[in-house]
C-alpha cells in the first residue's frame, strides 16, 4: 500500500505524453490534520498551488477546496484529481453531488458551469495571439484567453490568468473555465491550455457538462 503523506501532489489534465497538467495538493485526512477553515487557508497559502483540496471523508468524497487566498465551493481540476485519487463515483461538495467515472486513461466528472465564479472568456483571432500574451495580461479579474485551433473539430487553444495577487500568474489547466466556455459555445471541446495540458468537455442535458482529463502523481512525471 502506498504510504499516506501529509498531502499528495497530482498533476491534473496532463497532456497526451503524461506531462504538464495543473499541480494539485490533496490532503487526505483533513478532518484530523487541518480541522478548520483558518488552518486550511494557511496551509493552502503555504503550499502556494493554484488549489489545494482537503478530504473530510474519503469514503463519501467530502471535499473542501482552497486557493492561496480563498475558499471555493467548486473547482474543476481539484474535483477531477480527487475523484481519480479516491477512486469513487460520487463526491460531495457545497454545490451538490458530483458524479465521476474512469474511462481508460481519462477521469471524468459531471458538473455545471454556473457552479464556479464567472470569468471573462475572451476570444482571440489565433492561437498565436494567445501564445503571445504576457503572464498575466494587464487588467483585473479572472481572464480565460482562447482561440480556435480547428473550429470544425472543436479544438481550442487557451490560457488562464487568475489576476488575484496570490502568486499564481497563470493557471496551467482550468476545469471551471473549460466548463464555462463549453456552456457558452454549446459544443464538445478539446482544449490545449498552458504549456501543454489537455482538457476534454462534452455537454449533456439540463446544463450538465462532462469534464475529463488525465491525472498522474507528480512524482511519476
Amino acid at each position: 500500500m502506498r504510504p499516506v503523506n501529509p498531502h499528495d501532489v497530482l498533476h491534473v489534465f496532463c497532456g497526451p505524453t503524461g506531462h504538464h497538467g495543473n499541480p494539485l495538493a490533496v490532503v487526505r485526512d483533513a478532518s484530523r490534520s487541518h480541522s478548520g477553515p483558518a488552518a486550511r487557508q494557511a496551509y493552502a497559502r503555504e503550499l502556494g498551488l493554484s488549489e489545494t483540496v482537503f478530504v473530510d471523508d474519503p469514503e463519501r468524497g467530502v471535499l473542501d477546496i482552497y486557493t492561496p487566498t480563498s475558499r471555493l465551493p467548486f473547482a474543476g481540476h481539484p474535483v477531477v484529481g480527487a475523484a481519480w485519487l479516491l477512486d469513487i463515483e460520487v463526491l460531495e461538495l457545497p454545490v451538490g453531488d458530483v458524479f465521476a467515472r474512469q474511462d481508460g486513461e481519462f477521469s471524468w466528472i459531471t458538473a455545471r458551469a454556473d457552479w464556479a465564479p464567472p470569468r471573462t472568456l475572451r476570444q482571440y483571432a489565433s492561437s498565436e495571439e494567445v501564445d503571445a500574451l504576457p503572464a498575466p495580461p494587464p487588467g483585473e479579474g479572472w481572464l480565460y484567453a482562447w482561440a480556435w485551433e480547428d473550429e470544425a473539430a472543436g479544438r481550442v487553444r487557451a490560457r488562464g490568468f487568475p489576476r488575484r495577487d496570490d502568486g499564481i500568474d497563470e493557471d496551467e489547466a482550468t476545469g471551471a473555465a473549460a466548463l464555462q466556455l463549453t456552456a457558452a459555445l454549446g459544443r464538445a471541446l478539446n482544449i490545449t491550455q498552458g504549456k501543454g495540458s489537455q482538457l476534454l468537455t462534452a455537454p449533456g442535458p439540463d446544463g450538465i457538462i462532462e469534464l475529463g482529463g488525465r491525472v498522474r502523481f507528480a512524482t511519476h512525471l
